[in-house]
């Protein structure tokens, strides 16, 4: 089965405020995304391939609300809280966090966790008490996931390797599968690879052999789990991601790095028929 995923970072945010966010008002926003792809998107067999986006939080409702009956669109959030509510016990004592019953209640089905901003975000804040272990991070990813799934949320795990890592990727990424994935059911998870260290202006794209290496690894180490390219699924890479038989499917982030850039419902579908080939 192929997976193609939506991130929408910071494409909520409107110009003027430093964001890139051309599609519609803020209260309109999530609504509009899935308005202006499900149409595109239903004529693809689900048994082949599935469609998650990813929304900032403030927008999920009107997401899921925007869902027509069949939609192939589905909507998730990104990450949850490593802890979570239960019935009968702790009600959620969680501000400024979202606890997975949360997501769920808001109308998500999938969770993205340990995206590479993530993982710098938990970095950092570890490094403030003056860890520097990066399995501490794994172990709190591992949290989230754990949660995401008690909830039946399906989970996009993200692991990746940063340019000071590349000459140990092995050692770093069998890192974050075997301590990210400890104890959870793999049946509901797929992988995206994200090389850290080729993502950004300015910086070469992995290859087509590296790629293939990584994805051979990862499916090597965890049984088989499905693989997608999470360094920026695009136009200009979707036929060669395509050509990778060890590649499930992609993340899509930006669909125009140039001019007015942003999230533009139209390219993304056209980078879908590019990867997907109809």
């Amino acid at each position: 089965m192929k997976h193609i995923f939506l991130n929408l970072k910071r494409f909520d945010v409107p110009v003027e405020l430093g964001g890139v966010n051309r599609l519609a008002p803020m209260a309109d926003w999530g609504r509009a995304v899935v308005e202006g792809t499900q149409a595109g998107l239903a004529h693809y067999d689900p048994a082949e391939v599935e469609f998650v986006q990813f929304f900032p939080e403030a927008h999920l409702l009107s997401a899921a609300a925007a869902r027509c009956e069949g939609s192939r669109v589905e909507v998730g959030c990104q990450s949850v809280y490593r802890q979570d509510v239960a019935p009968g016990g702790n009600f959620g004592a969680f501000t400024s966090n979202r606890p997975a019953a949360a997501a769920k209640a808001l109308g998500c089905t999938a969770a993205l966790i340990g995206h590479c901003e993530e993982r710098n975000d938990k970095a950092g804040v570890l490094a403030e008490a003056g860890v520097t272990d990066t399995a501490a991070v794994n172990r709190l990813l591992n949290q989230e996931i754990l949660c995401a799934q008690k909830q039946g949320l399906k989970v996009l795990y993200c692991i990746g390797e940063k340019s000071e890592e590349q000459e140990r990727w092995q050692e770093v990424l069998g890192e974050q599968l075997d301590i990210g994935l400890a104890g959870v059911d793999k049946s509901k998870v797929v992988i995206a690879y994200e090389p850290i260290w080729s993502i950004g202006p300015g910086k070469t794209p992995a290859d087509k052999p590296y790629i293939e290496k990584i994805a051979r690894f990862v499916k090597e180490r965890t049984g088989g789990l499905d693989v997608v390219y999470g360094g920026g699924l695009k136009t200009d890479n979707a036929e060669m991601l395509a050509s990778i038989p060890e590649i499930d499917g992609g993340l899509i982030a930006l669909t125009r790095f140039a001019g007015e850039i942003g999230f533009y419902p139209n390219e993304y579908l056209d980078i879908i028929r590019l990867y997907l080939g109809k």
